[in-house]
């Protein structure tokens, strides 16, 4: 395989996993209940029954971790902080086991020279705003923002970039929606009051940040480029609500101030108060976006719930997920964003992007991930492609560092790096790990 193209030198490489994922420790230092503790402890939730009580015991081996990221050469890491670790119940003052245990995992990478990169919400939100209404409620959006400002306090003087809000559209749709997620609420279109007070915690959470002495606040957007499935005007029209619904609905707002056509709140929605585009609206330091892969969409049939379909992408490799794997399609995406915002888009990293392979150990204990390493070596080029078409893209993130719970999917499917025995808790780098570590040096 030839040697990745040349990024530019300031170019962030860096890797990214999530609380709930990786953690376990549930119900230890004082760690409050989230969702989905709750969601994947109700039968029938996720695949076999599993659950994130213990996943990769990260919150006993993050040492352990942080020496795989130095290693394998990131020049930062994208955590998560569970929300319910720092307020047990989503108010209040903080709980110091929970701000101790990211403090010391903050330092540990600063000394190595990793930037450490938190998001502050990657969907455990604390169950017991779950009771009182979730994102549904106006006042989770003030909550956040209050944990937002209690984290800054804490972790600001060594921590300039930060993330608000993960995939919000997928936690929106997945989780109120259509149930498949924690909460698992079944509300579809009339879930559409989560987007916008996801939206309005993160504007008033940009604000708390910037109080805190912020450098760098992004949001990070899960976005896919959408492909009609034919010139029909029917199939045009589907891709064209889906695209607001899956992209703009999250992007517009934030970038230029308002919703989208056919998808937003109506003028009149009880919810959107005076000011709170104006909010939402607070200029931002990037973008983050999560990459996986294009979506073909068509018209709905007749008697369907929704307005558009789904349909595989023929002809192309699929991942372990099922996933089409379209490299060009992040080169289009970028591509694609930039054209529609122009001077309001600002500087973009990609936050996730990946796949998960089904990785098979060898009688050397060698896990040969091939597909994964094509997975990456692709949508670097692709991603290198952009850059050279005029696209302000400043860093790369792989999901993920380790093989992880898989939300419903349970430890199903493996996205990592390294490899985790759930049983022993052994870490063992892929193939993938070794590649990307050797083409990290070759960029430096």
């Amino acid at each position: 395989m030839d040697s990745l193209p040349s990024f530019p030198s300031t170019f962030l490489w860096g890797v990214s996993t999530a609380s709930y994922q990786i953690e376990g420790a549930a119900n230890e230092d004082g760690r409050g209940r989230s969702i989905w503790d709750t969601f994947s402890h109700a039968p029938g939730r996720t695949r076999d029954g599993d659950t994130g009580d213990v996943a990769c015991d990260h919150y006993h081996r993050w040492p352990e971790d942080v020496a795989l990221l130095g290693d394998l050469g990131v020049g930062a890491y994208r955590f998560s902080i569970a929300w319910p670790r720092i307020q047990p119940d989503g108010a209040g003052p903080a709980n110091p086991k929970g701000l101790d245990f990211y403090d010391r995992l903050v330092d540990e990478l600063v000394a190595r020279g990793i930037t450490p990169v938190p998001t502050l919400f990657h969907w455990d939100l604390p169950q017991t705003l779950e009771d009182a209404g979730g994102w549904l409620n106006r006042d989770t959006s003030y909550r956040f923002a209050e944990y937002a400002a209690v984290v800054a306090d804490r972790l600001g003087d060594r921590v300039g970039r930060w993330i608000t809000l993960n995939e919000p559209i997928v936690h929106m749709a997945q989780g109120y929606a259509f149930g498949t997620h924690a909460p698992g609420r079944e509300l579809m279109f009339d879930a559409l009051p989560v987007a916008h007070h996801q939206l309005l915690g993160h504007g008033l959470a940009v604000r708390a940040l910037r109080a805190g002495g912020a450098s760098e606040v992004m949001i990070t957007n899960n976005c896919t480029p959408v492909l009609p499935a034919s010139d029909s005007e029917a199939d045009q029209t589907a891709a064209a609500i889906y695209d607001g619904f899956h992209n703009r609905l999250f992007l517009d707002p934030v970038l230029i101030g308002e919703y989208p056509p056919l998808v937003g709140p109506p003028d009149d929605a009880p919810y959107v108060h005076d000011g709170d585009r104006e909010i939402i609206a607070t200029p931002l330091d990037a973008l983050g976006i999560n990459y996986y892969n294009p979506t073909r969409v068509a018209a709905a049939p007749d008697g369907s719930p929704l307005p558009f379909e789904m349909l595989p992408i023929e002809g192309v490799p699929t991942t372990a997920f099922g996933w089409p794997v379209v490299p060009g399609g992040l080169r289009d995406l970028l591509v694609g964003l930039r054209d529609r915002y122009a001077t309001a888009l600002p500087p973009i990293y990609i936050t996730e992007s990946g796949c998960s392979t089904a990785d098979e150990v060898t009688p050397e204990g060698r896990i040969h991930d091939t597909a994964r390493i094509d997975y990456l070596d692709g949508h670097l080029r692709a991603l290198h492609e952009a850059i050279g078409a005029g696209v302000d893209v400043r860093g790369y993130f792989v999901w993920s560092l380790l093989d992880n719970f898989e939300w419903a999917e349970g430890y199903h499917q493996r996205f990592g790096l390294v490899r985790v025995d759930y049983d022993t808790q052994l870490r063992t780098p892929k193939d993938s790990f070794s590649w990307l570590r050797a083409a990290l040096r070759a960029q430096s």
